[in-house]
């Protein structure tokens, strides 16, 4: 695996504005295994109001949401795609994300950059976001720290 410096990316402003539009979020490689860290992330993207889809190879629910064999399998809007798979694999999400229409957003993971994939997904009009985690942005950006 080539590790790659996001050259494409969203800054702070764009990922505030990001995490407040986005209502819907397919989460690929959504772990049904309660210690991972996409198993994590879901749960706390459902506690704080976004509707989460899981895609997963197997199981029926995660998280008590259905769980989507690929992006391509959800019938519902898709603002925003967070991936949780290698890079190498996301390229191939990017076109099915483009392939769809609907998707608004495509985010990467903490150690996941697709350089490529992410300057095709803006061309087609999406924002990207690289190398970070939205439980972590939205705990820096909206959550009050006493």
């Amino acid at each position: 695996m080539k590790c790659e410096i996001a050259q494409v990316n969203s800054n702070k402003d764009e990922i505030r504005q990001i995490l407040q539009d986005v209502k819907t979020i397919a989460l690929i490689g959504c772990s049904p295994d309660k210690t991972k860290d996409s198993h994590i992330v879901a749960k706390y993207l459902l506690e704080h109001g976004y509707t989460v889809y899981p895609v997963y190879p197997k199981e029926d629910t995660i998280l008590g949401q259905k769980v989507y064999r690929n992006l391509s399998d959800i019938p519902y809007k898709v603002d925003m795609v967070d991936i949780f798979r290698k890079p190498a694999v996301i390229a191939n999400i990017v076109d099915e994300a483009i392939k769809r229409g609907d998707v608004e957003v495509i985010w990467t993971q903490l150690g996941l950059v697709n350089n490529k994939a992410g300057e095709k997904a803006k061309r087609h009009g999406m924002k990207v976001v690289q190398n970070h985690c939205p439980k972590i942005e939205y705990e820096l950006l909206f959550k009050q720290h006493l």
